[in-house]
């Protein structure tokens, strides 16, 4: 049967992928309302309709940070996709390259970068920074990250720790054993250190480091995470180039704002002197429209990516069987 929303891949995927692995990608934290309440947030919001209008030739081009994207319709950073597709995030950016839209790849990607940088060499590409406790080596990362072309850096705000999932708990999950998170082991391969040896997120980082992150890089500076006005100020005064609105897909903090409920107010601090974008709950066209009409630039899919590439592997396999 053809998949024809978002919602279909998301019940397709479940039903293909392990039940650790299902749990990974869709747990939230706590009792995971912040999580559920992404979706429900955007069912409350009603659209106000003005008809007779020209329509005939539409265009969803768009631009972020001065780069053409196809559509306001990006992939957000998630990791771990050889979880779900052997590929992994070289798959992810072969399909943005393809789709013309931008991908932020995870620090914790469990591809190489300069293989996912090799495999769509056109394709528009920000890299997601977890700072390390040792500068040093983020620093190699970052201006890594910059000699193989990727045009945004993005420092994700909301982990100062990591968020309580339970399930992942109770499956006793342990990624760090399972999988090398290449680009951290990259950096260290003389003394062959793998994840699960190293602390990869400095809890200390504040706002002050911000000035040292924009002096070891010519790359904009995003924050992702951002959900109130007082901190939407502060990114202004420090002199970043955009906000991500995002409580991470609820998996850190639950009880926080949904993602579009926060949008409103974070656009009116910054009084336009930043592009905007929202990451969140995020199923429908509809969605989107009301994003961009609360005053997102864009808007990122996080969870729906890896749904796609369970599809991909499902349909790969059906095309073995029938050759």
């Amino acid at each position: 049967m053809p998949l024809a929303c978002l919602t279909d891949f998301q019940a397709f995927a479940r039903e293909r992928l392990p039940k650790s692995t299902w749990d990974f990608i869709e747990g939230g934290a706590d009792d995971s309302f912040t999580r559920d309440d992404n979706m429900a947030a955007f069912k409350r919001i009603r659209l106000r309709p003005r008809y007779l209008k020209n329509v005939v030739n539409v265009d969803t081009r768009t631009t972020i940070q001065g780069e053409e994207i196809t559509a306001p319709i990006c992939i957000s950073p998630t990791g771990f996709h050889c979880l779900v597709w052997p590929d992994g995030e070289m798959s992810t950016a072969r399909a943005a390259q393809a789709a013309g839209v931008c991908y932020i790849t995870s620090t914790f990607a469990t591809c190489a970068l300069e293989d996912i940088a090799a495999t769509a060499p056109r394709g528009l590409r920000w890299f997601q920074l977890y700072v390390h406790p040792d500068r040093q080596l983020s620093k190699q990362l970052v201006q890594r990250v910059e000699s193989l072309g990727f045009k945004a850096l993005v420092i994700t705000v909301d982990v100062p720790k990591l968020g309580n999932r339970r399930h992942d708990i109770r499956n006793q999950l342990d990624l760090k054993l399972n999988l090398l998170l290449k680009d951290l082991h990259s950096l260290k391969e003389r003394t062959s250190i793998p994840y699960f040896q190293m602390s990869p997120i400095d809890s200390s980082i504040c706002w002050n480091d911000l000035s040292w992150l924009q002096s070891i890089t010519r790359l904009p500076i995003i924050l992702k995470g951002i959900l109130t006005k007082e901190d939407a100020e502060l990114a202004v005064k420090h002199n970043v180039h955009g906000i991500i609105v995002s409580n991470h897909g609820g998996r850190q903090l639950d009880g926080v704002l949904a993602s579009i409920d926060a949008l409103a107010e974070v656009v009116a601090a910054v009084k336009g002197k930043m592009e905007v974008y929202l990451d969140g709950g995020i199923r429908t066209g509809n969605d989107v429209l009301k994003a961009l009409a609360l005053g997102a630039k864009c808007v990122f899919l996080g969870r729906p990516i890896l749904w796609g590439l369970a599809y991909k592997v499902a349909s790969r396999l059906q095309r073995s069987i029938r050759t």
